[in-house]
């Protein structure tokens, strides 16, 4: 594997006229596990939006050589749960791109979801409403819906917030089921120790890359201090960034 899936050219996100995300330059590799972190506020879930094509307002370019099939995990917090959906039509969905709107769920699709809720511990919640679940509960869904999707990548973001130890215990065995089966997985995250042990590669953002590499070499205290101050210089005022970056950033070791 280890061809590129993701190539960032001078990449600049913008909200509101302002960078929240710019002039990246660099390569997300078919078959690796990276994290994306850095201070809040960096542009980190900003990136992984437009990896998932969510977000296609930038300038500078993103390629992807193929198309890769992608499957993306949202924050919990950005979703809308006061819609009445079971947990089962939640895995479901997972299974658009082959039933959409007019078409039916066969047996094979059922039992797919079914599968998916064992391996997440939910066997048994596919009538339960989506607000009637827990924050783990909820997480443990929609894993499952990710699983449902088959997908070569997998982007998630902030998949381990707000949740019990023994829930996000089984949601790292599954990452390690999905290092086994190849795939790529780009995640937001915040703990570091987490990133250590299961993140070869590591993107440290504070709206520019401060370090993009081997994961050891990235989440050394002088990039992580110089990613704090960069993120506590920023002024939400400022004009509109006219830098023209054409050296990449060089990747640490």
């Amino acid at each position: 594997m280890n061809h590129t899936l993701f190539k960032l050219d001078n990449l600049t996100i913008s909200h509101q006229g302002h960078p929240a995300v710019h002039h990246l330059h660099g390569e997300f590799k078919a078959g690796c596990f990276t994290a994306i972190v850095g201070p809040n506020g960096g542009g980190k879930s900003t990136l992984l939006k437009a990896l998932a094509g969510v977000n296609r307002q930038f300038e500078g370019h993103l390629h992807s050589p193929r198309t890769p099939r992608t499957a993306y995990l949202p924050q919990v917090a950005g979703l809308q749960l006061d819609v009445p959906c079971t947990v089962q039509e939640l895995v479901a969905m997972g299974f658009w791109p082959e039933v959409s709107w007019f078409g039916r769920f066969k047996s094979h699709h059922l039992k797919a979801i079914a599968a998916a809720l064992a391996r997440v511990g939910l066997t048994g919640f596919e009538r339960r409403w989506l607000n009637e679940l827990s924050s783990g509960q909820l997480q443990r869904a929609l894993f499952a819906r990710l699983i449902v999707q088959n997908a070569e990548v997998i982007l998630l973001d902030e998949p381990f917030n707000a949740m019990d130890s023994h829930t996000q215990q089984d949601l790292i065995e599954l990452l390690d089921q999905w290092r086994h089966e190849q795939r790529t997985v780009i995640a937001v995250l915040h703990d570091h120790a987490l990133v250590s042990k299961h993140f070869e590669q590591t993107l440290l953002l504070a709206r520019k890359a401060v370090a993009w590499g081997s994961t050891a070499a990235v989440l050394r205290a002088e990039h992580l201090f110089l990613a704090r101050q960069m993120a506590q210089a920023w002024d939400m005022h400022a004009p509109r960034c006219k830098e023209h970056a054409n050296q990449p950033l060089e990747k640490v070791a």
